[in-house]
């Protein structure tokens, strides 16, 4: 870290409403100040030349054509289903109190 920089962790916890006790205080000193010093390396790499990017490999569109097909018939989707209200609708568990079959 700068010889001139420093990190207040109790203002820090202050700002989000967090309390430490000193031991916590004292590691989290150690890791904000180890993490300043990573970033400071950082910023002595020469990146002349090199071009921004948001992701560390191409990004390319996985959508594949939307195409009409067979679906599947009614009584193999619900086969699938762990179960069903008289064969014709999914069974779910409820999800407001007070609900009931219709």
């Amino acid at each position: 870290m700068g010889a001139n920089s420093s990190i207040d962790v109790g203002y820090i916890a202050s700002l989000a409403r967090i309390e430490l006790d000193p031991a916590d205080k004292e590691r989290l000193q150690h890791d904000m100040e180890a993490i300043i010093g990573y970033i400071e390396q950082l910023s002595e790499l020469n990146v002349d030349g090199i071009e921004p990017t948001a992701h560390a490999v191409p990004m390319t569109n996985v959508w594949r054509e939307d195409r009409a097909g067979m679906p599947f018939s009614r009584e193999a989707m619900l086969a699938n289903a762990p179960a069903t209200v008289d064969e014709e609708q999914l069974k779910v568990p409820q999800v407001l109190p007070g609900e009931g079959m219709a």
